[in-house]
């Protein structure tokens, strides 16, 4: 009995790995998340058991993993990005090892560095980011003093809809409002869209940008223009507020 964990990487369907390609091309259930691409699904072989998972709670994809990997089949569980990068990988490997399921775990290129990569912003360089720091935006107990002393690049999942409220909270605490700020939706996808601007203005330039797409703030957003997007097919346009 065994299950893969299988990171789709950030959206391009090109940038999963071999590895975990080839599971789903032999896999007789996939799982998948709402965000994978259709083009990885299309790769799983007919007769296939397909599940989307959207919609469904995290305790119900739990329960089928372990319903599937139970009767003996090669069930794959693809996830957008990195299983253990706010993916909850580890919440699913841990029930499926409770139940004597074997896992195998296929990392995935994450979103984390890809998505602002491929938009042109690395999250490091040299004289302007020696660290950076990933925060799941969505919640509620955000410690924006500590995140606003963090003098690296900030990177937020999840978080465009409450983007009012992240850029209040930092303002609040100290951050610079004139601190470059990026929101990328679609990131490393042909439809990819670039919205960069300062803190004190992101959150109003950012409105009309689809969700769900990740914020960086951070110095490092300046180079965005003069890099561009990592690969033409992206066709990122950087937009600056008017």
């Amino acid at each position: 009995m065994s299950v893969a964990l299988v990171g789709a990487g950030p959206g391009d369907p090109e940038l999963i790995t071999r590895r975990g390609l080839r599971l789903i091309q032999a896999c007789q259930v996939l799982i998948y998340d709402r965000l994978v691409g259709p083009e990885l699904v299309a790769e799983a072989p007919a007769g296939a058991l397909l599940i989307d998972r959207d919609g469904s709670e995290q305790e119900e994809v739990n329960d089928l993993l372990v319903e599937y990997g139970l009767l003996g089949l090669r069930v794959v569980r693809l996830k957008g990005g990195d299983p253990f990068v706010f993916g909850r990988g580890g919440e699913e490997v841990l029930r499926l090892r409770a139940h004597g399921i074997e896992v195998e775990v296929v990392p995935g290129v994450s979103s984390f560095a890809a998505v602002p990569g491929a938009a042109g912003i690395p999250v490091t360089h040299r004289g302007l980011a020696q660290e950076a720091t990933i925060v799941m935006g969505h919640g509620a107990d955000l410690d924006f003093p500590r995140l606003a002393a963090n003098p690296g690049t900030l990177v937020l999942f999840m978080g465009a809809r409450s983007l009012p409220r992240i850029a209040e909270g930092l303002l609040a605490a100290g951050k610079h409002p004139d601190t470059p700020a990026a929101v990328v939706a679609n990131g490393t996808r042909l439809d990819q869209e670039v919205v960069t601007s300062t803190l004190g203005e992101i959150a109003e330039a950012a409105a009309a940008v689809p969700t769900p797409a990740l914020i960086v703030i951070g110095e490092v957003v300046s180079l965005a223009e003069a890099i561009g997007p990592a690969q033409p097919q992206y066709g990122s346009v950087v937009r600056q507020p008017a």
